[in-house]
């Protein structure tokens, strides 16, 4: 009887496997296949083009398209079609070359955008500013080397403030900051003083300065200084030398005493100075956008209050300097500042467009200045606009973007509109069912679309801003890629938390996937607010390997494993209560609506094996909900891999966290923290982060560390030498780090031993 139950037990084994059908263990050729992919199908594309830009007040437009071997940049005029190339791309890699210490084909620039400038371009590269000369092979990091990022809110006085002279419209005074105060100096060099009160604990800004359009008066800030935080990095393995370096970066974080601006009025003729009445604006986390009317009878600027529920735009009488509210907007959870739009119509303060998201959506209304009240909506409906591209004041026209109006299409594809200030003659201007970049002319006479969607490759057109067709520019060409085994990814809806909601997300399946078989699961989060993630253009390679787009996922998925990625509640770009649930609650991360979008996924398939827990990787706010997943729903995630996350609030930049976690700093912090709620993980993480990482303070990942310790719990951790904040991402050694990426979801979700890598 015994021998047969063993028997009968060791038939039901085999039966399980063998209906499982599991997929063969992952060797080290299989690893190394997948570290390779992104480079062996980014050149396999051709023909697509990627989001245009204008030269200035010209039919020109520019634009990057891929061709063997890589990119070419193209400057192409609107009215005659003619061709050209935008630049020497073989002496801009020489430079650059020169200047990274790292050799640059000319067919591999590092060059998303750029712009003419001078004798020659300026461009980002990892959203460092570059500039190369196109008349030698001569380019140069526009930054100071060493200089701290700065967080608009507090100075770093360190440095010198940019205290070049202003000159008056009329050309006959110029303005500067001198000890502090403000003075003005005519063409003689004659100098005058019109402030005495400017000390080092309270400064006049040189950079607000700002004179009226009739050139008697000036507006600039007086500025109490903040608390100036730094955060201090050691640099172990510096390139050019054999010991450490120590770096200091300005770094305010949330709860610090920031710099308060007051706006001070000067009559230049009589040396009046005005203090103007803070009453309106008593707590400012910035002001901004100060600028002078036309008519230089009134100055305005904006007001946003810190803890980002109160927003204003403020009007100052230049003649009395009393100020009053224009616009006033409140929210009960957080207004949105990046998202935030005004449009002083003529600029004259006497019509004022604005956007709000009173409704519960991001709509414009046209404000009467004068009174501050809403004289009409511009804009109506269950969908939210996504930016506001152009306003014609005589025309009374807006060119914008939204997103969700077509119903029965994808909620977060952009399209874009044009709209009378009275909400009449709304204009579709991209009619296609894709994702859609336009970029217009500064005349508005032209624009280039081109659009997408995950399963249709890139497709440029020129129009007329009447939205008739001009010329397509080109279209996608991926047969090579297809050729290669690339499959599109695949789109998946279920219903949120409420029931009612439909959450968006895309599968990535393995190139050999077998519907037979069963695959475990792993999500790729970035669940920050100020966005949403899920791709909806074509382009799968994403700016870098292992980062947040199709083939990063592709690569993983290669192994054996399902690769998905969602946007859940608290991201961007739907309703307003959509993107609350993230207030004061950085910790949910959208995962009731992850795990509901899961289950959903696994009751459809067969294949979507989530029986033995789901895996989990991201960076950054990604690396922030990774660990979440493993302490706030171990029950459900069982293994992470998290980068370069903020594992604290209260350790992030200013900026970011309070924005979303509200101001005073109180409990909610603590509940959302990794590092206070570590002795609730459960599952196996790995931890990366660089040495260097400038966005998101590294004692943040070793806080962390140092509480799992303290909580008895096991972990792995990879700190990467001078590595920034996307060190093993996009920078620094990427292959090591994703290549510990793969083997540590081998290891623990598949549950195979990976290759002894060492031997060989």
């Amino acid at each position: 009887m015994k021998a047969k139950g063993w028997q009968g037990l060791s038939c039901l084994l085999l039966c399980l496997t063998a209906g499982q059908a599991l997929a063969a263990k992952p060797t080290a050729a299989d690893i190394n296949a997948s570290l390779d992919l992104r480079n062996n199908w980014i050149g396999l594309t051709r023909n697509i083009v990627f989001p245009a830009d204008w030269v200035a007040n010209s039919h020109d437009f520019l634009f990057r398209k891929t061709v063997a071997g890589g990119y070419t940049y193209i400057r192409e005029n609107a009215d005659t079609g003619k061709q050209q190339s935008a630049f020497d791309q073989a002496l801009v890699a020489k430079g650059l070359s020169a200047a990274m210490h790292k050799h640059i084909t000319a067919l591999q620039l590092p060059i998303k955008h750029f712009n003419y400038a001078g004798d020659g371009i300026d461009f980002d590269i990892e959203y460092d500013p570059w500039h190369c000369s196109l008349k030698e092979a001569k380019c140069e990091a526009l930054q100071w080397p060493g200089q701290p990022s700065g967080f608009g809110v507090v100075r770093d006085l360190r440095y010198p403030a940019d205290n070049h002279l202003r000159a008056a419209p009329n050309g006959k005074l110029s303005a500067f900051v001198e000890g502090h105060n403000l003075v003005v100096v005519d063409g003689e060099g004659n100098k005058k003083a019109l402030s005495q009160d400017g000390t080092a604990g309270n400064f006049y800004d040189p950079e607000s300065i700002h004179w009226s359009p009739d050139s008697k008066y000036i507006v600039l800030y007086r500025v109490r200084p903040g608390y100036a935080r730094f955060v201090t990095r050691v640099m172990s393995s510096p390139t050019d030398q054999l010991q450490p370096k120590v770096v200091k970066q300005l770094y305010p974080k949330p709860g610090d005493a920031i710099d308060i601006d007051q706006p001070v009025l000067f009559n230049v003729a009589t040396g009046k100075e005005t203090i103007i009445d803070n009453a309106l604006f008593s707590n400012p986390y910035q002001l901004t956008d100060l600028r002078w009317r036309k008519d230089s009878k009134s100055f305005a600027f904006r007001y946003n209050q810190r803890g980002f529920q109160k927003a204003r735009v403020i009007a100052v009488d230049a003649s009395t300097g009393k100020p009053r509210a224009e616009v006033t907007e409140t929210a009960k959870t957080f207004i949105y500042q990046d998202r935030e739009f005004g449009h002083d119509v003529h600029g004259l303060g006497k019509e004022f467009i604005w956007l709000s998201e009173r409704d519960g959506w991001a709509h414009l209304y046209l404000y009467n200045g004068k009174t501050g009240k809403v004289k009409n909506r511009i804009t109506s409906g269950n969908w939210p606009v996504r930016e506001v591209v152009k306003v014609d004041d005589d025309k009374r026209q807006i060119w914008f973007a939204a997103s969700g109006m077509n119903k029965g299409e994808d909620p977060y594809f952009v399209h874009y509109y044009r709209i009378n200030f009275d909400g009449s003659n709304l204009t579709d201007l991209t009619k296609v069912r894709a994702n859609h970049h336009v970029a217009f002319s500064d005349d508005m006479k032209y624009y280039v679309d081109v659009y997408s969607r995950v399963d249709m490759p890139n497709v440029a057109e020129l129009h007329k801003a009447n939205g008739s067709l001009v010329r397509t520019i080109a279209k996608g060409d991926i047969s090579k890629l297809l050729a290669a085994g690339f499959k599109y990814p695949e789109p998946f809806v279920a219903k949120g938390r409420d029931g009612k909601t439909d959450i968006y997300g895309l599968i990535v399946k393995p190139l050999n996937f077998d519907p037979k078989k069963h695959y475990p699961v792993i999500e790729n989060i970035y669940a920050g607010p100020q966005d949403s993630f899920v791709p909806k253009d074509f382009w799968p390679f994403g700016y870098h390997s292992g980062g947040d787009k199709v083939i990063g996922m592709q690569e993983l998925a290669n192994l054996g494993f399902i690769v998905v990625q969602i946007d859940g509640m608290g991201t961007a770009n739907r309703s307003k209560a959509f993107h609350d649930v993230i207030w004061k609650n950085l910790g949910d991360s959208g995962f009731p609506d992850r795990i509901l979008w899961h289950k959903a996924a696994a009751k459809k398939f067969p294949w979507y094996d989530i029986s033995h827990g789901v895996g989990i990787y991201g960076g950054s706010a990604g690396g922030q909900s990774t660990v979440g997943a493993l302490e706030f729903h171990p029950e459900f995630y069982t293994v992470g891999v998290a980068f370069a996350g903020c594992y604290d609030n209260r350790m992030d930049k200013i900026s970011w966290n309070e924005q979303w976690m509200g101001w005073p700093v109180d409990d909610s912090y603590k509940r959302s923290s990794e590092v206070v709620n570590a002795d609730k993980l459960k599952g196996n993480v790995l931890i990366i982060f660089g040495e260097q990482d400038s966005n998101v303070d590294p004692s943040s990942s070793l806080q962390l560390v140092n509480a799992l310790i303290h909580a008895n719990k096991d972990f792995d951790l990879l700190e990467v030498p001078g590595g920034e904040h996307t060190a093993g991402r996009s920078t620094g050694p990427i292959r090591y780090a994703e290549r510990r990426q793969f083997d540590f979801f081998i290891k623990h979700l598949l549950h195979d031993k990976t290759p002894a890598w060492n031997k060989k």
